[in-house]
């Protein structure tokens, strides 16, 4: 069945509908960027002879959102995609109020594990969702587009927790979680019509999800995509987990760490930006390694200036600060194209295929990003040199697989 006799008879708008497709992404971007200024406090409470251990509060949300993806999308394809988001906010939300009450790391990480499960839901069906309407290149552009206004939620969210934190404590902030979801569902629910028509849904027999995962691995394109959201994940999540412990210990900035992230964030909108405008003209391929190849060159230059005492002081601080604004950016003329790519040929299973994909890349992202946070040794070193492994071998792979055929 075509991608038009797929479409439902009525759409939003496309300004409002690439807002709230930002709103379902932005789940995991707040889930994970308003507890950052918790961390020492979590830490203090409940581990205070292991304060790195506070690290596993995002990496466990990770972990449990690749976990859930797994079974996100097939679900999506098979009951509707606004069903299985609605359910896994429900889960999402639960598990916030479980957090809200855990009384030690251990059911802290165990309770985050299941939020992130929840989250999988919005996070993985609103790109089946995009799917469902869109293809190639314009499918590319929408995300881009999402990926501009979602970065808004990175840059307010540890200034939101930050403020929860100052009015309440950091319990307190998984109450916001449950509040943002409610919100969000109750404008998917009212505004946004089902994209999967009853006669386009598939079966949850094993053997048909079989075939469909068997379908997916004899498109080369997809393993190339999915190995490099892999590595890009890695890259961003390694620095999520050392962002707020590099500003504190390193460059002695905790109290306006909050306020730094948000420039990070706003300045990496750019990379959005600048995607949705060349990538109709240059191509997916072409703009992917175009910035893995910038990427490397500005890590292994910050390597050079930090790493051999060059800069110090403010100037180091501005030296890393530049070198964080580009990695961000680095997402948003990445992982758009690069999902795009992976679903262009498989668009009559997009919910299955979203889940495969963006679970294997998610699980496996934290399974590099764990070593390299936990190695945190008082200095940005260890992140610099784990990026710049991850983003030199996906530089490698995008230029030995990616160039050709056009896209």
């Amino acid at each position: 069945m075509t991608d038009k006799a797929q479409a439902p008879t009525h759409r939003l708008g496309q300004t409002e509908f690439v807002a709230l497709m930002a709103m379902l992404f932005a789940t995991i971007a707040i889930s994970i960027d308003a507890v950052l200024p918790a961390l020492p406090d979590i830490a203090a409470t409940l581990t205070p002879s292991a304060p790195n251990a506070a690290q596993l509060v995002v990496t466990s949300f990770v972990l449990g959102m690749g976990l859930g993806t797994f079974v996100a999308g097939p679900l999506s394809d098979r009951f509707g995609r606004k069903r299985v988001i609605m359910a896994g906010s429900g889960v999402y939300a639960l598990a916030a109020l479980a957090c809200y009450v855990a009384p030690t790391l251990e059911t802290l990480l165990i309770a985050r594990l299941v939020q992130g499960i929840g989250a999988a839901a919005p996070r993985t069906v609103s790109v089946a969702m995009i799917r469902d309407l869109f293809h190639g290149r314009e499918m590319a552009r929408i995300m881009s587009f999402a990926m501009m206004i979602f970065t808004i939620v990175p840059a307010i969210a540890p200034l939101m927790g930050q403020g929860i934190i100052a009015l309440a404590d950091w319990h307190a902030i998984f109450l916001a979680y449950v509040a943002f979801s409610g919100l969000t569902m109750l404008w998917l629910g009212l505004r946004q019509p089902e994209t999967l028509p009853e006669d386009s849904r598939r079966s949850l027999h094993l053997g048909d999800l079989a075939r469909a995962t068997i379908e997916l691995a004899r498109h080369p394109v997809v393993i190339v995509s999915t190995v490099l959201q892999t590595l890009t994940l890695g890259a961003l999540f390694a620095t999520l987990s050392s962002i707020q412990p590099i500003f504190e210990t390193v460059h002695g900035r905790a109290d306006s760490f909050p306020l730094w992230f948000a420039v990070i964030a706003v300045a990496s909108m750019s990379g959005s930006l600048l995607n949705s405008r060349i990538v109709m003209t240059l191509g997916m391929r072409r703009v992917v390694r175009g910035t893995y190849a910038a990427q490397i060159g500005l890590t292994l230059v910050t390597l050079g200036l930090l790493g051999t005492g060059l800069v110090t002081g403010n100037t180091a601080f501005v030296v890393h600060l530049v070198w964080c604004i580009g990695l961000f950016a680095m997402m948003g003329l990445t992982m758009g194209n690069l999902n795009a790519l992976a679903m262009e040929p498989v668009g009559h299973i997009a919910g299955l295929a979203a889940s495969v994909i963006l679970s294997l890349a998610t699980v496996g992202s934290v399974l590099l990003a764990i070593p390299v946070g936990l190695a945190f040794d008082g200095t940005v070193m260890p992140l610099l040199w784990g990026v710049a492994v991850l983003i030199g071998l996906a530089l490698a792979l995008s230029l030995a697989t990616l160039g050709e055929p056009r896209d």
